[in-house]
């Protein structure tokens, strides 16, 4: 594996994707490789996740609102501080890909969808987006076997067709990205969980990206 380059200038780095993309495993990876602070996705302490899988239709406007604001404070810490940060899923990816799936899906109304992409606009405002956004993608049975191998309990009920539906939305929000840096990670064809090479090639492939940034 190549030895670390200098990133400073750099305070800003994302990675996006679906459930059981391996985000929270590549941010780990990187944030180790790099020594950048690791900003994760609030799952484990969300005080709505479970029951949101339960009951998506009831609690879908609580858990968006409160991962919105988990990620807005995030990014402004991340502004605010003299670190580079790598962050596990963006704000974006609640407000493109999560809440409008649950208003398409019925599962939102229109009321609580209008008001929640309202809060998001006036919050993306005051932001901006990272200086590389990595964007995990991968298929069906790939995302599956992931979710099935870390068996959290509450993503059990996670249907294919919302599955489906996400990594669609996904494939719309990365094809129109007016971001800064993109750089797209297939992992149907990588393991970089399980080998150490694959994991190499990966950051092979952001160090390419990080020297287009000076």
């Amino acid at each position: 594996m190549s030895k670390p380059i200098n990133t400073k200038g750099i305070k800003h780095v994302a990675i996006a994707g679906n459930i059981g993309a391996g985000k929270t495993t590549l941010t780990t990876a990187l944030s180790k490789h790099y020594n950048w602070d690791a900003h994760y996705e609030s799952t484990d302490n969300n005080p709505y996740l479970s029951d949101f899988y339960n009951n998506m239709q009831r609690w879908s406007f609580n858990l968006q609102v409160y991962f919105l604001h988990n990620r807005y404070q995030q990014v402004l810490k991340i502004i605010s501080g003299d670190k580079t940060v790598i962050q596990d899923r963006t704000i974006y990816e609640d407000a493109y890909i999560f809440a409008p799936n649950l208003h398409d899906m019925g599962l939102m109304t229109g009321r609580d969808f209008q008001n929640y992409f309202e809060l998001f606009k006036t919050m993306s405002s005051q932001i901006e987006p990272p200086d590389l956004l990595i964007y995990l993608k991968a298929t069906i049975p790939t995302l599956v076997n992931h979710i099935q191998q870390r068996g959290r309990d509450y993503e059990g009920t996670i249907s294919l067709d919302y599955l489906k539906r996400l990594n669609e939305r996904y494939e719309n929000w990365i094809s129109s990205y007016d971001g800064k840096k993109l750089l797209i990670v297939d992992i149907d064809e990588i393991d970089f969980v399980n080998n150490l090479e694959d994991l190499g090639l990966v950051i092979n492939k952001v160090e390419a990206q990080i020297n287009g940034l000076f």
